[in-house]
Formats: structure tokens, C-alpha cells, sequence
């Protein structure tokens, strides 16, 4: 077997976990050996309660983790008799395809057969009931999926992709049983790349629990020794031992021959991700919030609005995948508002909307960081006659104190939305002499939306009222 890297045990008594191993076997289900180990350790139990609350299995895809959550989630409908699963995923297609497996188990074994009380299929309600009351659901991760539910068991996989905001709506279905229950929750996905994975911070912060040894935590993961996928030389990517280390399933499910043909066609970067398991995981020391959280949350007014000018700022992601568009202006009252115009995929967007912003508002300026990722937007709008104003480092760090003092001071209102508060909670700094501003590299993640506000609110602080167009007519 293939030992993981990276493991934590929580310890305690195994019986129930081999009986399991045996159940799933007896049933057609025969569990590698790793994955028959995981399944083991995440049914340790001290007295009459999981030794582990919270199981996290992290490898390369199509290794077999699917297995592995099936198992689980065969033992808790028949075998425990667990009120409620839940399987989340990321994806729609995810999810069906696990429910379509887990009824292809189920259609093999006549004993299992005859204790299904009702299945059910229709779109976005999938899921089996047996005749003891047990339930299984499959359910697409949504900002309120979850709510109303109580489970015994929550997989959520594909967790490289769970988002602070369905993490807290979905991990209190397990509240309601943590006293008289006996609760469980996984999170089961493949390396996170900060890159790409715009939501895996929650999945980091397990792994590095994990690392720390905390209690009542199970954590399994299989991957190459390094720290950073950019990092990985050509030589360490191809060695089949580095291979295997990182794939329990190669050799099994997965050929030698095939990893070596993705080598080939993948970039490196993308390979050492995603077959040799390295990630590059997003630091959760950022979640000591730059701004006081506290202090944000009182700036909070579902009300407020612009009175006047206002300017707009435009931001992209390093990785291209996202961009966003703010506002800021002054209130009735004085006071400084920001908010979140528009945020969506990829960067096509962009120019035409503020081409619609500009017509519709009485617009002082459009600003974006002279030297970040949407500066080559800019000749694109100066091609349609819109001036920009562009901000330099300087610039840049002046605009994060204006948006510090702010926050401070009680001078600054928002509508509350949560892309603008995750943006707050993930920023990290970065130095600018005596001064600094936000790190889009070491930022756990999209400060896109945060970057946007703190550059318009920047540009009413200062008064730059300005003209900001030239005259197309």
C-alpha cells in the first residue's frame, strides 16, 4: 500500500471500521487497500461517538476517492442506519454521477435491493430512502444549500471549490445532532491551486490543522514533497516513484503509460498539480484580518447610495479567470460608499460595461492599478475615447490607508455583499516602503473586488474630479 504523505490519526477502537470494510465487500464493493484504511480510520470510536468529527482525503483525481465516499456513504445508509447524508458537490454533473453509481451499487445486491424504500430522481432532489427511515440526498453546492437540513453525515467533495459562504451554511446541518447525535462531516478533493482555486481556503485550513495534529481530525493525503507546483524539475515530475508516491491507484486503475502521456501534454505547472498532488495551497494566516472585521460589519447599510459623482475602478484577477468592476462616491450625509458594480468571468466584459456605466452615471473618473493585471484594458478604452487614471505604487499605498482610515473612522458605508467581505477577510499585505497595500500573490483569495473599492474610494478621497473623457463630440 502506499502510505499518504501527509496523515492524522485520531486513534480509537477499529471494530466498527473492519466490520465496514466487510459490509462494503460483501456487497460488491471491495476497497483497495488505502482506501479500505481511510474508511477504517474515519470509523474510529471513542465510546459511542467518531473519534474524528472531520475527515479530509486529498489526492490526485481518479485515483479512486469516489470509492471511498460510496463506501461511507453505503455504510451509513445500511449499516448505521444514519437519519441523513448529504452529498455535496461542486458541480451538478458531480453529483448525479455519484448518485447514478451509488444506484448501480445498490441494483447489484439483491439484500440492498429489497431494503430501498423509494428512490428519487427528479432534478435536484436525487436521492434514496430505505425502509428504516435512513436517507441519502445529493445535493449541488449553492450560498443556501443545506439550510433547513439536519444530517448526520456531510460529504463535501470536491472541496477545493467550497466557498466560506456554503461552508457556513452547510456545516450547521450537523449542530442539531452534536449532543444526542453523532455527527460527521468530509472533505474530500484534490490539491488546491490558489491559481485556479478561487475558494480553497477552506480546504487549506484542514490540511494545515491537520499538520498541526489537532484533535478530533482524520487527514490523509497523498503527494509529492514539495512546496511549490512551479518548482518541480522535469526530472522529479517524470520519476515513476514520485509518481506512485503521490497515485495509490497507479498501477491499479491508473497506467504508467497514461500519466507519462499527461506529462507530455500538460504543462508543468498544471502535471505537478494535478497528478503529483502539489498544491499551491493559499495561506490561512490571511484570515487575521487587515481590516477589523468588526468594525466593517457596522459599515454595513442596505440603504445607502451615491449622491452625487462617482467613480469607478476596474480590477482582474493575476490568473485572467475573473474580473470586477466598483464604485465609490459621497452620501448625503458626507459619508464615503463603496460597492460592488459588477463581478464576472474573464476579462471581455469589462470594457463595454464601463462604456454603459459611463453613459448611464455622472462619472468623475475610471481608475485601475498602472501596473496590476487590468492595465491592458486600458488601451481598449482609450481606443473608445475614455481616459483612465492610472495608480502607481505610491498611488496604490496611499489608496490602502485612505481605505484603512476609513474603516477606522466610521466614514465609509457598504451594502454588505459577501464578495467585497471574503475579498476583506482573505487580503494579505504586501510592503511598499514604509507603507503597503494589498498582495494579489499572497492573498488567500480574489482581492479583486476589494482592490476595485479601495482604488474608487481612493479617487474620491483625494477629490479627483477631474474630467475624465474627452470630448467624442
Amino acid at each position: 500500500m502506499v502510505e499518504p504523505r501527509v496523515a492524522l490519526s485520531p486513534g480509537g477502537d477499529s471494530q466498527l471500521g473492519d466490520e465496514a470494510v466487510d459490509f462494503c465487500k460483501s456487497h460488491g464493493l471491495e476497497l483497495d487497500d488505502w482506501q479500505a484504511m481511510v474508511l477504517r480510520e474515519s470509523l474510529l470510536t471513542e465510546g459511542k461517538k467518531w473519534s474524528a468529527f472531520e475527515i479530509g482525503a486529498v489526492l490526485p483525481r481518479q485515483n479512486g476517492k469516489g470509492a471511498i465516499i460510496e463506501a461511507r456513504e453505503l455504510v451509513g445508509l445500511f449499516m448505521l442506519g444514519e437519519e441523513l447524508t448529504i452529498h455535496s458537490a461542486h458541480q451538478f454533473d458531480t453529483s448525479l454521477e455519484a448518485f447514478m453509481r451509488m444506484e448501480f451499487r445498490i441494483d447489484g445486491s439483491d439484500e440492498l435491493r429489497r431494503q430501498v424504500k423509494r428512490v428519487t430522481r427528479s432534478h435536484g432532489e436525487e436521492g434514496i430512502t430505505v425502509i428504516g427511515g435512513a436517507r441519502l440526498r445529493y445535493r449541488t453546492r449553492t450560498k443556501g444549500g443545506g439550510r433547513g437540513f439536519t444530517c448526520d453525515c456531510l460529504i463535501l467533495d470536491e472541496a477545493m471549490y467550497i466557498s466560506e459562504m456554503m461552508h457556513g451554511a452547510l456545516l450547521p446541518t450537523l449542530s442539531a445532532k452534536s449532543v444526542d447525535g453523532n455527527p460527521q462531516v468530509w472533505y474530500t478533493g484534490s490539491a488546491v491551486d490558489q491559481m485556479v482555486h478561487e475558494h480553497g481556503v477552506v480546504l487549506s485550513r484542514v490540511r494545515e490543522r491537520a499538520i498541526k495534529g489537532e484533535e478530533g481530525l482524520a487527514y490523509f493525503e497523498w503527494s509529492l514533497e514539495h512546496e511549490n507546483p512551479d518548482l518541480v524539475e522535469e526530472t522529479d515530475a517524470a520519476s515513476i516513484e514520485n509518481q506512485k508516491r503521490a497515485n495509490p491507484a497507479l498501477g491499479i486503475r491508473i497506467s504508467e503509460k497514461h500519466i507519462d502521456a499527461e506529462r507530455r501534454s500538460m504543462d508543468p505547472r498544471t502535471f505537478a498539480v494535478e497528478r503529483l498532488g502539489v498544491g499551491d495551497w493559499p495561506p490561512t494566516s490571511a484570515w487575521s484580518s487587515v481590516i477589523d472585521l468588526e468594525k466593517w460589519q457596522n459599515a454595513t447599510d442596505a440603504g445607502s447610495k451615491i449622491v452625487g459623482p462617482v467613480s469607478f475602478a476596474f480590477d482582474v484577477r493575476p490568473d485572467r479567470s475573473a474580473s470586477t468592476i466598483a464604485a465609490a462616491g459621497k452620501r448625503a450625509d458626507g459619508k464615503f460608499h463603496v460597492e460592488i458594480i459588477e463581478r464576472r468571468k474573464g476579462t471581455g466584459w469589462v470594457v463595454q460595461r464601463l462604456l454603459e456605466l459611463r453613459a448611464k452615471w455622472d462619472t468623475s473618473a475610471i481608475v485601475c492599478d498602472a501596473i496590476g493585471p487590468a492595465a491592458s484594458l486600458v488601451a481598449d478604452l482609450e481606443r473608445e475615447n475614455v481616459e483612465v487614471t492610472l495608480v502607481n505604487s505610491r498611488e496604490m499605498a496611499e489608496a490602502c490607508g485612505v481605505f484603512y482610515d476609513a474603516v477606522e473612522e466610521g466614514t465609509l458605508r457598504h451594502l454588505g455583499t459577501a464578495e467585497l467581505l471574503a475579498s476583506l477577510r482573505g487580503a494579505a499585505q504586501r510592503s511598499l516602503g514604509d507603507a503597503w497595500a494589498w498582495s494579489r500573490k499572497n492573498s488567500a483569495v480574489d482581492i479583486s473586488p476589494l482592490v476595485g473599492c479601495t482604488l474608487a474610494l481612493w479617487s474620491v478621497a483625494v477629490a479627483r474630479t477631474q474630467e475624465v473623457f474627452a470630448a467624442a463630440w
